[in-house]
């Protein structure tokens, strides 16, 4: 081997060392300040509930505290995306991420490539979703709500986060299967949706069950959408029992922009982790009807490859795209 290439071998690996130390000296000082979360949803919504208690676990592990920001918009894509083209990739801007994320650019023209773009870091649980309808409405049971519709095109309005968001696809699929013609009326997030049917604006809501108001006899249950009925929505059937071979598990995490440094990643990732042991979060999931949901960062990333493509297909399917 000549001296030019060990010399050049040699300025290589002196480089890569220089690098990893500088890495390491980086993320051995990280978090120097506090950290925005960007929250895809308005206040006082499940998902913003759920993120705040993260945010106090992981605060108080990382020494500095985790701001909350909320910025609901593009039926929950909009915290990610704006990050993604606007923060640096320091650690100190992260965002919620739901898979809404993945359809939007399948949707409309944007900017932003989800897979590109975020450095998924960690998922941290699943919503339970359903439909849910005032407990002073005629309808008792899923049956009788979807005859109905069917009988009046269009008349039932139910409400959810936006357009193409996973309660907006699913209840497409319902539609397409039984031949109903539904009326979607999107609102920024569940909080805003529970006033809509509290007030009779709606006929019914889509999304996370709010198990307060069912417990408090104000909601009735009419189905839910997962793998088995939740145990605090047992009278409730899902859609798989019911025959629609549709179970919709929507799972949500914390990304950051592209490019981070791997220290902090893992930092990050471990703290957010520890959430995950902490009997307040857990707690509050239960209450919210979340389930907990741990991907790995690698695990994430895969997972959104996959559902990437799915739901670029989804949306070709169902005619949704803008």
């Amino acid at each position: 081997m000549s001296i030019t290439v060990l010399h050049l071998l040699r300025t290589a690996a002196i480089g890569l060392a220089l690098t990893a130390a500088a890495s390491h000296a980086h993320a051995q000082g990280y978090p120097e300040r506090p950290i925005a979360l960007l929250i895809p949803y308005t206040a006082g919504g499940p998902t913003d509930i759920s993120a705040r208690v993260a945010a106090e676990s992981v605060s108080r592990v990382l020494g500095k505290r985790i701001t909350v920001d909320n910025r609901p918009g593009a039926g929950g894509a909009l915290a990610a995306s704006n990050m993604a083209q606007s923060a640096r990739p320091d650690g100190y801007t992260l965002a919620v991420t739901p898979i809404t994320v993945l359809r939007l650019p399948h949707i409309s023209n944007v900017a932003f490539n989800p897979i590109t773009d975020l450095t998924w870091i960690i998922n941290l649980a699943g919503y339970q979703f359903g439909v849910v309808v005032r407990a002073d409405s005629p309808w008792k049971t899923w049956q009788e709500f979807t005859a109905y519709a069917k009988a009046n095109p269009g008349k039932v309005t139910y409400a959810s986060p936006g357009f193409g968001t996973t309660l907006h696809i699913t209840m497409e699929q319902i539609g397409e299967r039984d031949g109903i013609k539904w009326t979607q009326v999107p609102f920024k997030g569940t909080a805003d949706s529970i006033v809509a049917l509290r007030g009779g604006h709606v006929m019914a809501l889509t999304g996370s069950v709010p198990t307060e108001q069912t417990e408090a006899g104000i909601f009735r249950t009419l189905v839910t959408w997962g793998e088995r009925r939740p145990a605090r929505h047992a009278n409730a059937p899902t859609l798989k029992e019911l025959g629609y071979g549709i179970v919709t598990n929507s799972p949500y995490g914390v990304t950051g922009p592209k490019g981070m440094d791997p220290a902090v990643v893992k930092i990050l990732h471990d703290a957010f982790k520890g959430a995950l042991d902490d009997p307040a979060f857990l707690k509050t999931l239960d209450r919210l009807g979340h389930d907990p949901f741990y991907m790995s960062g690698d695990e994430y990333f895969k997972w959104a490859r996959e559902n990437y493509e799915i739901e670029r297909r989804t949306v070709e399917r169902l005619g949704l795209k803008q």
